[in-house]
């Protein structure tokens, strides 16, 4: 399955700008969804009459269906869309401001991803033709980590969400497809503390990421070894499980040196 009109979140990092570079070259109308215009508009002037450059929360609501609505004006409605928009940091619910940071990553993670789907889903399944809608969760969606807890319920949050959504669209020509990222060189990551195995970069994530799309893969985990290792480090007693993450390093939390920016949050 190729790709002619697709609408991304999250283009403004790392593997969105991967996966802008990559739709870009090969043809397709692009939709560049990010929060930092100066940061999109490089992408857009690779192929001005194919872009678009949109800077709205991914969790408001009526933002992101003015977006959709003009996108669709001018180029139809999509046949891809991939939710890439997301935040991460560490979290303690000993400190009660962290509160405040589980709020804002489960608007960014989650409700950014439903809101990033709805003005579209009418519209792609009228046309009757086949569609992709990707939500780019995690690893750590699959199990909790020590002080992880808000990303890692958000992105548990954003599968579950994922799966009710591919058994409802089932009887459509629309398909969901759950990508579980391990670790990948970004802006993301930079501040960890601990060993990252199975580090990609975000070149060959998007390559992966749109090659299982196309293939219809509905659940792609980049790279598989990282699966594999999450899966056997579960088949663990709890108890020996939790002992050897609580060895590592912690992720910051936000205002810790090393944290990323989480945007729009009030602490």
């Amino acid at each position: 399955m190729t790709f002619d009109n697709a609408v991304l979140t999250g283009a403004c990092g790392g593997l969105g700008q991967a996966l802008a570079r990559a739709l870009i070259a090969g043809g397709a109308r692009v939709a560049l969804v990010g929060l930092q215009r100066k940061a999109l508009a490089p992408l857009a002037a690779l192929a001005p009459g194919r872009c678009a450059v949109y800077t709205p929360d991914v969790s408001d609501g009526p933002a992101m269906a003015a977006m959709a609505a003009d996108w669709t004006s001018r180029f139809g409605p999509p046949d891809l869309v991939i939710a890439n928009a997301g935040v991460a940091g560490g979290f303690d619910t000993a400190h009660p401001e962290d509160l405040a940071v589980l709020r804002r990553m489960l608007e960014i993670n989650l409700v950014g991803v439903a809101a990033t789907f709805a003005p579209f889903l009418s519209a792609m399944r009228a046309t009757g033709r086949p569609g992709a809608l990707v939500g780019v969760a995690s690893v750590a969606g699959w199990r909790g980590l020590p002080g992880n807890g808000a990303y890692c319920a958000s992105k548990a949050g954003l599968i579950a969400y994922l799966q009710s959504l591919r058994a409802e669209l089932r009887p459509t020509a629309l398909r969901v497809h759950t990508v579980s990222p391990g670790y990948l060189r970004t802006a993301l990551t930079a501040g960890n503390r601990f060993a990252m195995p199975g580090l990609l970069e975000p070149e060959d994530a998007a390559r992966r990421l749109l090659a299982g799309v196309a293939a219809g893969r509905e659940h792609i985990v980049l790279p598989r070894s990282t699966g594999w290792l999450a899966r056997a480090l579960a088949m663990l007693p709890a108890p020996l499980h939790d002992r050897i993450l609580l060895a590592q390093p912690r992720k910051p939390r936000p205002g810790e040196a090393g944290a990323t920016d989480i945007p729009g949050l009030k602490r």
